[in-house]
């Protein structure tokens, strides 16, 4: 089920770790005088230092008991002996294979878009930059939704695959390697804070020796969202809120402290479900969600459902929602790229100021008159 509430449809297939592992030692040991670059993001650290950079990826997945620390060495850069177990990555990146839509955009921001030579299953990219690429053949495909195609990513050889993982098992990525191919493991979909995901633009700004740029994208993003913050809460109601929808006869809603569900916050919503825990989805019975949500003023997020009657067709149960029959539910559906992929998917980890946007513009519409929707549409 693709949701409002999944970090895991932002991604196109499922693939594990790769990499070099280590336990809770930080290796910056180094140079004790290095500082830690990133501010937000939980799961990420980035160490400068003459010559490499060390990346340390401390949530490559949810509860995960291990680090993946990679250094990242400049031209005639020196790397200490003590940094040679860790995977060594030249830089900047002349050719890469990312296997996210998620990353598309910072490659793209970052204008390193032509660097890319392949990805899983490309019709699930949205970007017009990107599929111009596509189109005239400069991007392979390199597997299906599930597996990476092993001969063909051997054949490219490109200087560097991003990956993500689940767990700590993968064959596939695990033969790469022994093949001589570099791979990375990268975790911003363990993220729940709106600007720590956003703040993953600096692991792709490490690759390409584009630091400062990264930066100052990132920054711009961060003071887009935290000006949109402080507008919101000149907000004088708090309308409630209703998110998912039912898949195989459960109702799947946002968690309280889920990134989905974060936003709602940031927006000035009384999300129903706000006061749980947990980062992910929760899973309830039709019963529950109509008791408690029936008069809920909007519905934010209605899995992949493009109109009101597509909806009702689905589940007749549907139009008993008080935000039904007044019409305010708000898909993320709409908004597709050439080949069907949904904007949305692509694009929110990076531009969560849109997002937030986009949620205050429909609930709070004075405070934006003059925004205009980008990832949210209003179903008809």
């Amino acid at each position: 089920m693709k949701s409002f509430i999944f970090p895991f449809t932002l991604f196109l297939f499922v693939i594990s770790i790769a990499g070099c592992k280590q336990n809770k030692d930080n290796p910056t040991s180094t140079n004790p005088t290095s500082a830690n670059e990133i501010q937000y993001a939980k799961g990420l650290e980035i160490y400068k230092h003459n010559g490499f950079t060390i990346v340390t990826i401390t949530s490559p997945w949810p509860n995960a008991n291990e680090n993946f620390t990679y250094v990242l060495q400049e031209k005639n850069g020196i790397i200490p002996d003590s940094l040679k177990q860790f995977s060594i990555i030249p830089i900047p990146i002349k050719s890469i294979v990312v296997t996210s839509t998620t990353h598309i955009p910072a490659l793209e921001m970052l204008g390193v878009e032509n660097t890319l030579v392949g990805f899983p299953n490309t019709d699930y990219i949205s970007s017009e930059k990107t599929r111009k690429k596509i189109d005239s053949g400069k991007i392979r495909e390199v597997g299906t939704n599930e597996t990476l195609n092993t001969e063909v990513l051997i054949d490219m050889n490109p200087n560097l695959i991003v990956s993500f993982g689940l767990n700590n098992s993968n064959p596939t990525l695990d033969n790469l390697q022994k093949s001589g191919l570099k791979v990375m493991i990268n975790g911003d979909w363990t993220e729940q804070s709106p600007l720590g995901k956003a703040e993953w633009i600096k692991f792709f700004g490490a690759l390409y020796g584009l630091d400062s740029k990264a930066n100052t994208i990132f920054s711009t993003i961060e003071k887009e969202y935290t000006t949109t913050l402080a507008l919101a809460k000149k907000a004088t109601s708090k309308p409630t809120v209703l998110s998912g929808a039912m898949f195989q006869n459960q109702w799947y809603v946002p968690q309280g402290e889920s990134w989905a569900s974060l936003f709602l916050k940031d927006a000035q919503s009384n999300y129903l479900w706000a006061d749980t825990k947990g980062t992910g989805s929760l899973p309830l019975p039709f019963e529950k969600i109509l008791e408690r949500a029936q008069n809920a003023e909007y519905w934010i997020a209605p899995g992949d459902f493009s109109s009101l009657k597509q909806m009702s067709d689905s589940n007749p149960h549907y139009s008993e929602f008080a935000s039904f029959k007044n019409k305010k539910v708000y898909s993320y559906s709409i908004n597709k790229g050439a080949k069907g992929g949904i904007l949305y998917f692509e694009w929110s980890p990076t531009r969560p100021d849109w997002v937030l946007k986009d949620l205050i513009k429909i609930f709070h519409p004075e405070l934006l008159p003059n925004h205009k929707l980008f990832f949210f549409q209003k179903l008809e």
